[in-house]
């Protein structure tokens, strides 16, 4: 693994660092391959139960793509009358998204400062965002003649409603965090200095909880989010027979019938 991404598992937690802060964690090509891997590899990964998605230092989370590095990409394209550049959303950022959202077990972004475009689309990609109070967002898109990706015109409409993102899509501005978190963007507010700690405390408390019924809640979410009532109905249907077959329900069940709190095992 690249060290421009750290990663790292323990007792159930894969943490995943973007590891550039003297750049600001922009992600040049290096980057977001490393970062592919890392998410699809936590994803996968049985032994994972839970994934921390943050970054080092204390200025930005992600400011999106490394445009000192794009521009360069740009003039060889120009050069070669190629396009190679801009496969980028599909090659790196689509997979990120993907592996970000669909991973069947939660998804936890500690965001301890600017998160801009691409930066800002995989901190919406998580399940849970835990935000320090000195943090920022900016969509950035529109700021360089550029449309929305990493997913971000679908998560973004869905937390704060279209009218809000395209507010916030065509004209781009700096969102302080107690902004982010008035519009639900941020689910928790933190100061700086306690962001790490408290992060880790939520993702390792969801790492040891119940991974088939986390997974089945995502997967409800999203579904409901884009089909009618009645299939919806039908699909906590069978998701609840999933959940209702796990070790981990015949543990909680018994645990709640002996007074204990329950030791989940993940499956």
């Amino acid at each position: 693994m690249a060290d421009t991404v750290l990663y790292e598992v323990s007792d159930g937690l894969a943490t995943i660092t973007l590891n550039r802060p003297e750049a600001m964690n922009a992600l040049n090509v290096e980057a977001k391959v490393a970062l592919r891997e890392a998410v699809r590899s936590a994803a996968d990964d049985a032994a994972v139960r839970a994934v921390l998605l943050t970054a080092a230092g204390d200025r930005a989370f992600c400011v999106g793509q490394d445009l000192k590095e794009h521009i360069g990409l740009l003039v060889q394209d120009r050069e070669t009358g190629s396009r190679q550049t801009m496969n980028t959303v599909r090659e790196h950022y689509n997979p990120i998204v993907r592996a970000l959202a669909e991973a069947a077990k939660p998804v936890v972004a500690a965001v301890n400062g600017v998160a801009a475009g691409a930066g800002f689309g995989f901190a919406l990609a998580a399940d849970y965002r835990i935000v320090a109070d000195t943090a920022a967002f900016n969509t950035s898109f529109a700021g360089v003649a550029l449309t929305a990706d990493s997913g971000i015109s679908w998560t973004l409409p869905r937390v704060i409603g279209p009218g809000r993102a395209a507010d916030l899509l065509f004209f781009p501005r700096s969102i302080s965090a107690q902004e982010a978190y008035e519009l639900g963007i941020a689910n928790r507010l933190v100061p700086a200095g306690e962001l790490r700690a408290e992060a880790e405390k939520v993702a390792r408390a969801l790492a040891e909880g119940p991974t088939v019924a986390y997974a089945a809640l995502k997967e409800a979410v999203a579904y409901g989010l884009t089909h009618s009532l009645e299939e919806t109905l039908d699909k906590e249907d069978e998701l609840q027979t999933r959940a209702g077959s796990s070790e981990d329900h015949a543990i909680a069940v018994q645990a709640f019938v002996n007074k204990e709190k329950p030791k989940y095992l993940g499956r």
